[in-house]
């Protein structure tokens, strides 16, 4: 008995690496669930990266490294284009959809007869990653010649929508807003997963205040512990970072700074997990929802963002979320309602889903908004009626993360790019 051919369409998701990130987690989400409509095959530059989220589908490398001087990053850009034009006619692409800045550059230039659409995972305008004359020749030439080009430009958060078309000009009818999805249940299923022995009794010793992420310039982590250290004047409580990062020893000297004690999985034995310390650095957890779930509030300095997969998951457990105001995504996901302010929080926002809170990386404003996060936790913390309303709120909320709801608009898009396909 022989089988019919697959008449499904063939998409092309094009990332650069495999590497540890949101945009990875994001693209393994996209590649799993749209491999239920779509013949799906993942592209990525090289294998340099192991595959940490791995989806099961095909996945194909162009084979090109990176790295080298700048006449090698050059010629390894042109290979990268020649091998993404071969690739999309070898496979009879019809819809090739790139993450990251790398990738859609090279997915915009090896268009062939495929639609070609882009997905954003932040800003650029407030990525300050995006810098120097490189900075410079991305956001004033590249992004704004090319970025017209694709079919649609789709945008993790509404508030990127403005700056793609005021600042790179994309036409308005090429741009959509979808949120990223969650595995809602399964992260709640873990989230009830017991935590061990030497760190639960960290947890019963006093209020925690726990934050997930990278130990990156985005997720800017240190005001953050200048906050917590005047807490501690105030009243006793705990501050735990899950997550790893390359500002790991900057943070734990600035930590150390400030009188801190601070515990460190990645260069202490386990038996030293006492309840003596202040700060917990519990490193890159497994499972990091099970540290999320208990805490008394789950805190949120970054500088800017696109729609951030921690967040989300802190309000899947049912904490408490306190977040800067940061461009993009938190104001979204806690007063959906709202519109972005034209001017910075100055004080706190308790919004239907969580708190909203002044940026902290405003030389000016600094100080007093040191203050206000430091008020704001303190009163926070004393008022558990407050807490549980605003944890509530947030886990009901989720509901509108959850995969069914956003691949639904991802089948309409692509349904609408190809009529003739889909329909």
């Amino acid at each position: 008995m022989t089988t019919s051919p697959d008449a499904r369409p063939r998409l092309l998701l094009i990332i650069p690496n495999r590497g540890l990130g949101g945009a990875q987690r994001v693209f393994h989400d996209h590649s799993v669930e749209l491999s239920k409509y779509y013949q799906v095959t993942e592209v990525v530059f090289n294998k340099d990266d192991a595959d940490l989220y791995p989806s099961g589908n095909p996945v194909v490398s162009l084979d090109v490294p990176g790295g080298g001087s700048p006449l090698a990053k050059a010629q390894n850009f042109w290979r990268r284009v020649q091998r993404l034009r071969e690739l999309k006619k070898e496979l009879a692409c019809d819809v090739a959809i790139s993450h990251l800045e790398g990738a859609d550059y090279i997915n915009l230039l090896s268009k062939g007869r495929e639609k070609v659409v882009l997905l954003i995972h932040g800003s650029k305008v407030h990525d300050l990653n995006i810098s120097g004359a490189v900075g410079w020749l991305r956001k004033k030439v590249l992004m704004p010649w090319l970025y017209q080009r694709a079919d649609k430009v789709v945008t993790v958060s509404r508030d990127i929508i403005p700056e793609m078309a005021e600042i790179f000009g994309v036409p308005q009818k090429k741009l959509l807003a979808i949120n990223n999805s969650f595995e809602v249940e399964q992260v709640r299923a873990l989230s009830r997963e017991p935590l061990a022995a030497d760190i639960q009794a960290v947890y019963d010793a006093a209020p925690v205040l726990v934050t997930s992420g990278r130990l990156a310039v985005q997720k800017n982590q240190a005001p953050l512990l200048d906050v917590f250290a005047a807490l501690l004047k105030r009243q006793p409580a705990k501050l735990v970072f899950v997550g790893d990062g390359e500002l790991r020893e900057l943070l734990i000297s600035h930590a150390q700074a400030l009188g801190l004690r601070v515990y460190q999985a990645m260069s202490q034995p386990t038996g030293l997990l006492t309840q003596d310390y202040d700060v917990y650095l519990v490193g890159m957890q497994k499972n990091p929802f099970k540290y999320i779930r208990p805490a008394a509030a789950f805190v949120f300095p970054s500088a800017w963002e696109g729609y951030p997969m921690a967040l989300g998951e802190a309000m899947i457990c049912g904490t408490t979320v306190v977040s800067t105001d940061c461009p993009t995504g938190p104001r979204e996901m806690l007063a959906p309602t709202t519109a972005a302010p034209k001017t910075a929080l100055r004080q706190a926002e308790w919004a239907e889903y969580g708190l909203l809170m002044p940026m902290l990386n405003q030389p000016a404003s600094l100080p007093a908004d040191l203050v206000c996060w430091t008020d704001t936790l303190d009163q926070l913390l004393r008022d558990a009626p407050a807490r549980e309303q605003l944890a509530n709120a947030a886990r009901l909320r989720s509901n509108d993360f959850t995969p069914e709801h956003v691949f639904a608009q991802w089948k309409k898009l692509i349904a609408d790019l190809l009529p003739t396909r889909t329909h």
